[in-house]
């Protein structure tokens, strides 16, 4: 039996969010952290201390992005409200994908953090102030986790307006767990994970979230009365109900076209990116440790 709630199906989404996000967290810090052996191993204090300040600086956004939907409540109705937040989501999810499929994902993030740290290294054989190093290794560390934190608070907003914050809890402690877990096996046991075909996998999982928040985002806006509904009574009968609380298929042509642009934008970014010159193997075995 195919459970067809539609907060069981946020769930699932909310928690690959986060563990996409996560992970490339995770990917990130392996990178700036590979190469700390003997004296630079001091050097992990003040990374983790940053990503500590971007735990906490995530939080303090979340409240601040909570409270202004609030305010914004009162004077714009819910439907409204939901709708644009989540066009707002799917434009950070579509960059996000874009970043993903191209070369500039692999070297362009990863590779700043890589230049920057031995940067800073490199001032500290110079004599720089022990400070200024331990500062530059924090700033690091919190630009790797407040970069993805920032980047899951605008996703959750339309979540949290459509399904509730419970239901957002439990999805971002499920996503959470899975980061975790990936995050010991790296820094605790030291296992060499396959990074890139781990985000190859999340990120086809993203893919399904992407057309699936598409989906939503029509049927609100056809809500609010910002989009027309021009309904398919002979697909209303083929469709199962479990097509529209996992899926988001709703049998209208705004709702279906839709979703099958955001497919052919984000196929197009795929295969535009095959047609780009690959970064080369020792780029992502040092960033991403495979």
């Amino acid at each position: 039996m195919v459970s067809t709630s539609p907060a069981a199906s946020g769930i699932v989404n909310i928690a690959v969010l986060v563990f996409r996000e996560g992970l490339e967290c995770i990917l990130v810090l392996a990178a700036l952290t590979a190469s700390f052996r003997g004296k630079e191993s001091r050097y992990h204090r003040p990374i983790i201390g940053g990503v500590l300040c971007g735990m906490v600086a995530t939080a303090t956004t979340w409240e601040i992005a909570v409270r202004i939907l609030n305010d914004l409540s009162d004077n714009i109705s819910a439907l409204a409200l939901q709708a644009g937040t989540g066009l707002l989501a799917i434009i950070v999810l579509l960059v996000v994908m874009n970043w993903f499929f191209h070369k500039a994902y692999w070297t362009g993030w990863i590779s700043l953090h890589n230049r920057k740290k031995q940067e800073i290294v490199a001032s500290a054989t110079h004599g720089r102030n022990v400070g200024y190093v331990a500062l530059g290794m924090a700033l690091l560390g919190f630009t790797s986790f407040y970069r993805e934190g920032f980047e899951v608070v605008l996703f959750l907003q339309s979540f949290r307006l459509r399904l509730g914050g419970q239901t957002v809890l439990k999805g971002v402690l499920l996503g959470s767990l899975a980061t975790l877990a990936t995050a010991v096996l790296t820094f605790v046991i030291h296992q060499h994970l396959p990074y890139r075909k781990m985000l190859i996998v999340t990120g086809i999982m993203l893919a399904i979230v992407l057309l699936v928040m598409v989906g939503e985002e029509a049927q609100e806006m056809q809500l609010a009365g910002w989009l027309p509904t021009t309904r398919l009574p002979h697909l209303s009968d083929l469709l199962p109900s479990w097509a529209g609380s996992w899926f988001s298929i709703f049998p209208n042509v705004e709702s279906l076209a839709s979703q099958f642009a955001a497919g052919a934008l984000v196929g197009g970014s795929y295969f535009s990116a095959r047609r780009l010159p690959k970064p080369s193997r020792g780029t992502v075995v040092e960033s991403g440790r495979n």
